[in-house]
């Protein structure tokens, strides 16, 4: 069997199983951070997780891009970079710096694992090997500035939230507390924003079915966990700030 046609098949798969846990989401909080629970069997050091979690999205794409043939064109080297930008920063960086000390359960790491692996698969092997060559010119069309824009964005949301969160405590400081400024200004979750934002920016710039796959399985994913966290902390605090909406400013 030809490779694209199992390459459809995961596709096709990965699609589903991403709409059922869209559905799932919404009745099972994912069971991290504020939602820990010992349901969901042993938990290991929240750093050391993250990074095993992520590092598929480093030497996966690695690997693809170096067997993909494509290697010098310059589109393939700036999706290349984009890619890193974000995930280099998720996998050796943002691990490391976070403060919180609640574990991470080994089943959470592995669907993390398993997630990683397949999405980078997709987008890597699409990009790199199936796809029609994009032209030398792409860098400059539309899709591609619009995309780039939108992903820059969306990472800059998403970092700068995720410094808003690291400094809410002080050292030695363990408590929940309300974030203020940035984009918490207008939703409970612009991490997650942030980050749904990188990845439709990614499949506008790429132009690709899988980049499409990829934002919208960003979006069933997070979206529950946003309604989640803002449902957490609307019960925990009684003077949380009325006019924040979940992940969307204004809408939801």
């Amino acid at each position: 069997m030809d490779e694209i046609i199992i390459f459809n098949w995961i596709m096709l798969i990965f699609s589903i199983v991403g709409i059922a846990m869209f559905i799932l989401l919404f009745f099972i909080p994912a069971p991290y951070g504020q939602h820990i629970s010992e349901k969901w069997g042993p938990t290991i050091n929240n750093k050391l997780g993250w990074f095993i979690m992520e590092i598929p999205t480093v030497i996966i794409y690695l690997v693809f891009y170096l067997i993909g043939g494509r290697k010098t064109d310059i589109i393939s080297i700036v999706f290349f970079s984009i890619w890193m930008l974000h995930y280099g920063q998720r996998t050796f960086i943002f691990p490391f710096l976070i403060r919180a000390r609640q574990p991470i359960p080994i089943t959470i790491i592995s669907f993390g694992l398993i997630f990683n692996g397949i999405n980078t698969y997709l987008q890597a092997r699409w990009v790199y090997t199936f796809s029609p060559p994009y032209p030398s010119n792409w860098i400059i069309s539309p899709f591609f500035i619009v995309g780039a824009v939108t992903f820059v964005s969306g990472f800059i949301i998403n970092l700068h939230s995720d410094r808003i969160i690291r400094n809410l405590r002080k050292p030695g400081e363990t408590e929940y507390k309300i974030p203020y400024g940035g984009m918490f200004n207008y939703v409970s979750c612009p991490s997650y924003l942030g980050e749904i934002t990188e990845w439709a920016g990614w499949a506008v710039m790429t132009w690709s079915l899988p980049g499409l796959v990829f934002a919208l399985w960003t979006f069933f994913n997070l979206g529950p966990r946003a309604r989640s966290h803002h449902k957490w902390y609307l019960k925990t605090f009684p003077d949380y700030p009325k006019n924040r909406k979940a992940l969307i400013p204004y809408i939801y």
